[in-house]
């Protein structure tokens, strides 16, 4: 199968607090494709890790990025292409996900760290406390030249955002 026809897997990517679920919703109800939340393939040590104010480390995350890769593979088998939303900070962490059976492209939020802090300060039902996002901010490594994908600010409103990464990805809808 050549890249036209391989199924895409969009990873919307960044530290918890960017707007990742905000985007990948977005662009997954314009696109009509699949939309999967990172969030939801923790196990439940991690979960609990988290919620203690405990950062993960590369072996707590690696089941974790096995899991959304594995599911990347199978809904691409299916002929499916994706829309996720994981924070991707690594590039070793990007490179598992790119192991999927699937073209994996990368989106990575952009926002100032204070910013997000507030958002964090404002969350409801969500296990990550704002303890741990400067943790996340350091462990961020940007994409390189060649991984596929690109940076995105997220100052404009959620919609100028989502149109602006289609147009960057040739998917307008």
């Amino acid at each position: 199968m050549d890249d036209a026809e391989q199924p895409t897997a969009l990873v919307i990517m960044g530290p918890s607090g960017v707007g990742k679920s905000t985007t990948a919703e977005l662009i997954a109800a314009r696109l009509g494709w699949p939309f999967a939340e990172a969030d939801e393939f923790h196990p439940k040590a991690n979960i609990e890790k988290m919620t203690k104010g405990v950062p993960l480390n590369d072996e707590d995350r690696a089941p974790w990025l096995a899991s959304i890769r594995d599911w990347i593979s199978r809904e691409a088998q299916s002929g499916v292409s994706t829309v996720l939303t994981c924070s991707a900070l690594k590039r070793s962490y990007r490179d598992i996900l790119r192991q999927a059976g699937a073209k994996v492209r990368f989106v990575a939020l952009e926002a100032d760290p204070d910013i997000v802090s507030s958002r964090l300060e404002h969350r409801k039902g969500h296990y990550m406390p704002k303890s741990l996002l400067q943790s996340q901010f350091a462990d961020f490594q940007p994409l390189e030249a060649d991984e596929d994908g690109f940076s995105v600010p997220v100052i404009a409103p959620p919609d100028e955002v989502v149109r602006t990464i289609l147009a960057k990805l040739g998917l307008e809808a």
